[in-house]
């Protein structure tokens, strides 16, 4: 196995895209752009998640593994992808601070996680996004962005906050 086939975390990107819309048909140049790639990366990426099991592919439309990418995104991403936090920032709110759990979390006394972005509306802690374009892709597709703020609960939340979204991914992936 060579280093082209190691996942990378815009492939996990692209599987979150397809687990956002599973019944949507895309093809590799409107994957891309919808997640500020090119259309190559987008095969590449697709490619990659299937060698990693995360992809049943070449299906019709990349069928998703989602038994493997359940398992992956609750005890793998985190290790795989870890979060750096940074200085105080302008962003996009992200994990606890943001759609889903915000609901469950509405007021905490320290800085909100966010996506460094200058669209960002919230000043709070930089918390390192799964993939660069992950702020821009998020604000295009807000079931997009519940899933990548879900994922970034597993990868940096406290106990309660990793639970509330372990279970919530669990249902959307169980029920998409």
């Amino acid at each position: 196995m060579n280093s082209e086939s190691n996942l990378r975390s815009q492939d996990v990107l692209v599987v979150l895209k397809l687990l956002a819309h599973p019944n949507d048909e895309w093809t590799y140049a409107e994957l891309g752009d919808s997640l500020g790639f090119s259309a190559s990366q987008a095969y590449l990426s697709v490619n990659r998640a299937s060698a990693a099991g995360l992809l049943n592919y070449p299906a019709p439309q990349n069928t998703l593994n989602r038994a493997n990418i359940k398992e992956f995104l609750i005890h793998g991403v985190k290790y795989a992808f870890p979060v750096f936090r940074g200085t105080l920032t302008r962003g996009i709110p992200t994990a606890y601070a943001a759609p889903p759990l915000n609901r469950a979390f509405p007021n905490s006394e320290e800085p909100p996680p966010v996506w460094p972005s200058p669209q960002g509306t919230v000043r709070g802690v930089e918390l390192s996004p799964l993939y660069k374009t992950v702020p821009q892709a998020a604000q295009k597709d807000p079931d997009l962005y519940e899933l990548l703020a879900l994922v970034d609960a597993i990868r940096d939340g406290r106990a309660r906050e990793r639970d509330l979204a372990i279970q919530e991914l669990n249902e959307r992936i169980d029920h998409q």
